[in-house]
């Protein structure tokens, strides 16, 4: 490769980091300062009164328990990476990932917190939230259990084959056999990534991700279509813009491997 295709090469990445870091920093702000607000007396102003929190099954109260889970998965997995490789480019992004998500975890569990609402939900499978509405008055409308045992969202317990989630488009992403949303990695496949080495392991990390990252965008985009409240719809969003960046790093980045993201 010559100089003149290393230097465009690393400039195009170097552009790419900057726009996923961006956009993920002013969704987190831009959240933040909503949570604040919200917190201080809402949007009429009146110091003594907030919103009303959403309901237990709703879809923002579902998708801050479910983005979540799917959020560690994306830490760990950067964990595994940045000790399998020394390729500061991988490392680089292992390191904005893991960095980025676990902020974003923070502040969904501290929005249930603030909602006075369980972090877990024994009797709601993933992702219910999607074929929701909400339910201030914390029923089950909209909830097909299936006969299902879902306590403590046992991954074993949640092959759901692929399907959406009550006829709504999960935008390509599946949840495959073994896995418990769409776009996370199997118990196998962390296995599988934290015995590799070198280009192997960076392959595998980037084609893992990115499937995550299809998975986390689809489940966002529900989030942002459904989500009553304006800091989760924002951050959502935010997450959407942000991680298609990060797919197309990612793409480029397999290329430059020879590899290619899966499916």
């Amino acid at each position: 490769m010559t100089r003149t295709a290393r230097t465009t090469r690393t400039a195009r990445t170097a552009r790419t980091y900057w726009v996923a870091g961006t956009g993920v920093l002013l969704a987190l702000l831009f959240a933040v300062a909503a949570t604040v607000a919200s917190a201080s007396g809402g949007d009429d102003g009146d110091p003594g009164t907030s919103a009303r929190a959403p309901g237990l099954y709703s879809p923002d109260a579902g998708f801050a328990r479910d983005m979540a889970v799917h959020h560690q998965q994306a830490v760990e997995m950067s964990f595994i990476v940045r000790d399998r490789t020394k390729d500061e480019a991988v490392r680089g992004l292992a390191y904005d990932i893991a960095n980025t998500q676990a902020n974003q975890r923070g502040m969904l569990l501290g929005w249930l917190d603030l909602w006075g609402l369980p972090k877990v939900v024994a009797d709601e499978p993933p992702m219910s939230w999607m074929a929701s509405t909400e339910q201030e008055s914390g029923g089950h409308a909209g909830h097909d259990m299936s006969g299902q045992d879902t306590a403590g969202h046992d991954m074993a317990g949640h092959d759901m084959s692929g399907q959406d989630m009550g006829g709504h488009d999960m935008g390509g992403a599946v949840t495959k056999p073994g896995a418990l949303m769409p776009g996370m990695a199997t118990k196998e496949e962390l296995a599988q990534l934290g015995a590799a080495e070198g280009r192997d392991a960076e392959v595998l990390f980037l084609q893992l991700m990115t499937d995550h990252h299809k998975g986390g965008v689809a489940m966002a985009r529900g989030c942002a279509a459904q989500c009553k409240t304006p800091a989760e719809r924002a951050l959502a969003q935010g997450m959407v813009e942000a991680q298609q960046s990060e797919i197309t790093l990612m793409a480029d980045m397999l290329k430059q491997r020879g590899a290619a993201p899966r499916g």
